[in-house]
């Protein structure tokens, strides 16, 4: 036997266990790539079964809110149509705990269950309606001055309150060309009509303006008066003409020892009631809302979410209209007021 020969048969058994550890190695390899998929698949549908399932709880929970609003505003519609700040639907609801509501005994509450609730219905006549300013295709002359009073108020440019007028009547305008001729193609060309008043941007207006219209303003589905028992000072000095700041917040004080029971009593205590003639007609204002807007908000699990619900009050009859919902960071939640 040569020495090659002997050299390639001592060779031979540090290949082959070469060869088994290299196998090993790959095999286990391929197991733990599989398991680690396996868990990560198990994980990821464990998480998203969590997350529809607090997804569905938070929706059963904000219906429940929802429908107690409207019992609350069905109950109120029963004791007159006369709307102000010290009746029960005006108090906002502070963050609660969920249990001390569910718990047949206050001091039997679930403390581990972590879900907290908040809420307000607020009067959305309590705000100029950005409806009223263009009425069958035209201007509307006493809402376009009082939004000009508010513009000044908030040093925004008149001239995007003209753009926005403007755009509104074009918008009307081809709305109801598209509606009359029945064509489809002429639909699909009309604008997107804004229901919420951050689609106003759509118009043309500048975030930020719209962002300093919101706490004065809304944009209802009907043209609306303002509530003189619920309006803001700022709101009161928009909308009664030849009102300065100072008049406006003396009636709300005024308002707030006892609210006003007719249009007529407001104008007489905002200085006005000799000058009804100049007011043109007093549909502008009212004692009584027909809509409102219901915020719930609600944290459970390390998740929070905020509905804003848009009602509109008929009698006893309180209708849905829109819903909004957007979900909220726990560390940086806005206040309700």
């Amino acid at each position: 036997m040569t020495r090659r020969t002997r050299q390639r048969l001592s060779a031979w058994p540090a290949q082959k266990t070469g060869a088994a550890l290299l196998t090993a190695m790959l095999t286990v390899t391929l197991v733990a790539t599989f398991a680690s998929a396996a868990l990560w698949q198990q994980w990821r549908s464990v998480e998203i079964e969590a997350a529809e399932r607090s997804r569905t709880q938070m929706q059963w929970v904000l219906n429940g809110a929802l429908d107690w609003a409207r019992l609350i505003l069905q109950e109120d519609a029963r004791n007159g149509e006369i709307d102000h700040l010290s009746e029960p639907w005006a108090l906002p609801l502070q963050e609660a705990r969920l249990s001390s509501f569910l718990a047949a005994d206050a001091g039997q509450a679930d403390e581990s269950m972590e879900a907290f609730l908040s809420g307000q219905i607020s009067d959305q006549q309590a705000l100029l309606n950005v409806r009223n300013l263009v009425l069958e295709g035209k201007p509307n002359p006493r809402a376009v001055q009082a939004f000009e009073r508010l513009f000044n108020q908030l040093r925004l440019p008149r001239s995007q309150l003209l753009l926005l007028v403007d755009k509104l009547m074009t918008s009307q305008a081809t709305e109801a060309d598209a509606n009359r001729s029945l064509s489809s193609q002429a639909l699909a060309n009309a604008p997107l009509r804004p229901t919420r008043m951050e689609q106003l941007e759509w118009l043309g207006l500048p975030h930020s303006t719209v962002q300093a219209l919101l706490p004065y303003a809304t944009l209802l589905p009907l043209p609306t008066p303002v509530n003189l028992n619920t309006a803001s000072a700022q709101v009161l000095q928009a909308a009664l003409p030849d009102t300065d700041m100072g008049q406006a917040r003396q009636l709300v004080v005024q308002r707030a020892t006892g609210h006003f029971t007719s249009v007529t009593q407001a104008l007489q205590a905002a200085g006005l009631g000799g000058n009804t003639a100049a007011l043109a007609d007093q549909q502008d204002f009212s004692v009584g809302s027909h809509f409102f807007a219901v915020r719930g908000r609600l944290r459970l699990q390390g998740h929070a979410v905020q509905e804003v619900s848009l009602v509109e009050r008929n009698g006893a009859t309180v209708k849905v209209l829109a819903r909004q919902r957007e979900a909220l960071a726990i560390t940086t939640l806005p206040s309700l007021q």
